[in-house]
């Protein structure tokens, strides 16, 4: 038995390897609990965020800084994170982003009730910290897995979320309506909602997630003898620069997550432009989660068996799919949901392949950072496309929003190609000699 070093948990012992099937089950419970009410407290809030900022700022076109301010919180966060997560373990870390989140809440509530634009703005980004924790935990899912279930065991937790996040917006209009008699907007309703579920999330997390996944996974590795070095963000921008699979993983993630965020934060504009009330634009968003995380256990499943290279390819087509279907909509709502339910599933092959992917790639001591670099870079790659995509829908229109987010998948597309040519070639080893 040995001993995790780390300040919360010192003087717990890690479990045998005997013990640890029981011990993955418990762990994956609790985080499958707190990605519920996790996804729930996000899809609230981010359900009416672009109306909101719509509202607040009283022009369209500024409605598109909403979900850049939800990405870039986040962005800036990732690694400050990460960090806090190499030296203390996924708890402190998960705990603090959801206490972020209801901070950030609490702020985005304040800004609607004095029409304070960049106090909103502030408000969102660092109501975006829950999401990443609701992100980063499909890594603590992964840190006890085998290899050959990893895609799996990120994919079930990144499918827990399904029942909040489809929950969520579907809610946002009973919470804009019971805040009103408070004299808060209505659009900021969710939000007031949204920060008490978050909370719950922070206790549940803090008080059950014992041991620590990735402590104990570090310690069973002999993780006490691992130097600070071997952690640290330089050593994880060097295992990534060294592994060309590593870097289509963060190309993947942060591809599938622009070209996702980009679109569906605007959709809710579009379909108001086209006569939609708010029953439907939550209705429509609420199918578009369903195919974010609902069939994450199969993209789990597909990229394990398939392998990971197969099934990014699957998400560069319905990607594209999704952005010809949305973008050729129009008054048509029954297409732009079939299009954002495509968009939603191939976020969920990218994000969960790429994932995969990522954690296969790089050495396990460097892989936090690795890790919180691909969040990083997710989140401001997304970031920028959110921060464009109300400009291009105010000037050219929604139809040229969805061709931008397909363009985007061409470079990720050609990388897969390229990565998959030389893993083959790799395997095949050199050509035996002629005589």
């Amino acid at each position: 038995m040995t001993t995790l070093p780390d300040a919360f948990d010192t003087g717990r012992a890690v479990p045998d390897p005997a013990a640890l099937p029981a011990l993955r089950r418990r762990i994956t419970a609790v985080l499958i609990a707190s990605q519920i009410l996790g996804g729930l407290a996000n899809a609230t809030g981010i359900a009416l965020a672009a109306v909101l900022a719509a509202e607040v700022s009283g022009s369209q076109a500024l409605s598109g800084l909403a979900s850049a301010s939800m990405v870039a919180g986040p962005a800036l966060l990732a690694m400050p994170l990460a960090a806090l997560m190499t030296r203390r373990g996924r708890r402190p870390g998960l705990v603090l982003a959801y206490l972020l989140g209801v901070v950030g809440a609490a702020v985005v509530v304040t800004g609607a009730v004095l029409a304070s634009f960049p106090l909103l703005l502030f408000g969102m980004a660092v109501f975006g910290a829950g999401s990443l924790g609701n992100l980063q935990a499909r890594y603590a899912a992964a840190d006890l897995a085998e290899p050959e279930r990893r895609a799996r065991a990120i994919s079930t937790v990144v499918w827990a979320t399904t029942i909040g996040a489809v929950l969520g917006p579907n809610i946002a209009a009973p919470a804009g309506h019971s805040v009103t008699r408070f004299g808060i907007p209505a659009a900021a309703g969710p939000f007031v909602w949204a920060a008490g579920v978050f909370l719950l999330s922070a206790v549940l997390v803090g008080v059950l997630l014992r041991p620590d996944p990735l402590l104990t996974a570090r310690a069973l590795d002999g993780g006490a003898a691992q130097s600070a070095a071997a952690r640290s963000l330089r050593a994880g921008v060097r295992a990534v620069r060294e592994s060309p699979r590593a870097r289509l993983a963060l190309v993947t993630v942060a591809v599938s997550h622009t070209a996702m965020v980009s679109i569906m934060s605007m959709t809710p504009v579009a379909l108001t432009r086209h006569g939609a009330d708010i029953e439907l634009i939550g209705l429509v968003i609420s199918i578009h989660i369903a195919g974010m995380y609902a069939f994450s256990p199969v993209m789990g499943w597909l990229a394990d068996r398939l392998g990971r290279l197969s099934v990014i390819g699957l998400a560069a087509g319905l990607l594209c799919c999704a952005a010809l279907l949305a973008g050729t909509a129009g008054a048509s709502h029954g297409q732009t949901m079939a299009g954002l339910f495509l968009l939603g599933l191939g976020w969920s092959a990218g994000l969960v392949s790429g994932s995969a992917l990522l954690t296969d790639s790089v050495p396990g001591p460097a892989r936090a950072a690795v890790q919180g670099l691909c969040d990083l870079t997710m989140n401001v790659a997304a970031g920028l496309g959110g921060l464009t995509a109300g400009l291009i829908v105010a000037r050219a229109g929604y139809g040229w929003l969805n061709a931008a987010g397909a363009s985007l998948l061409l470079p990720m597309a050609g990388l897969a190609l390229f990565t998959s040519r030389r893993h083959r070639t790799e395997k095949a080893g050199p050509a035996a000699p002629t005589s």
